[in-house]
């Protein structure tokens, strides 16, 4: 399992006193309010220390301490915002971390092994898994229906095909 998650991505500068624009990846975006630091990532990784958090529309507008300017801010832009594992918000029953789903082997209710999840598609509804094996991709709603158990420790998730998935 990876000790480092992906929380959000960098994709603009707001303003000319240093903010950035970043497009969240969890669940919960008031959770950047909670943090004091936070690890970029671009050509390099370094901790930067968070000033003030803002929101606005889908977005998250951070400040951090020492990027003053928008030609600073300037210099984040596309990187990845991370933060450590035993930082990250509690799960819940039956909920996992995205980045602990990918190369899942995915196995039917018959033991027929389907492939591996190589891909999460975040929909409105339901998230999407992809799975793919050297024949075909397959797309699975991540539905308690279609997925029946995941064992991160075994490696596999456990599916029921709802007819039509594999057509």
């Amino acid at each position: 399992m990876e000790q480092m998650l992906t929380i959000g991505r960098i994709v603009n500068t707001h303003g000319v006193k240093g903010e950035v624009r970043v497009l969240p990846s969890t669940d919960d975006i008031k959770r950047f309010g909670k943090l004091k630091e936070i690890v970029i990532q671009n050509r390099t990784e370094s901790i930067k220390e968070i000033e003030t958090v803002r929101y606005h529309k889908n977005f998250v507008l951070l400040k951090f301490k020492g990027i003053d300017n928008m030609d600073d801010a300037e210099l984040l832009k596309n990187s990845t915002l991370k933060i450590n594992r035993k930082d990250a918000l509690p799960l819940g029953q039956d909920e996992y971390y995205q980045c602990d789903l990918y190369g899942l082997k995915v196995v039917t209710e018959e033991g027929r092994d389907l492939g591996k999840l190589v891909d999460i598609l975040v929909t409105g509804s339901n998230d999407v898994y992809v799975v793919r094996n050297t024949e075909k991709e397959i797309l699975i709603p991540a539905i308690k229906q279609c997925i029946l158990k995941i064992d991160l420790e075994k490696g596999e998730m456990l599916v029921h095909l709802l007819e039509g998935l594999e057509d």
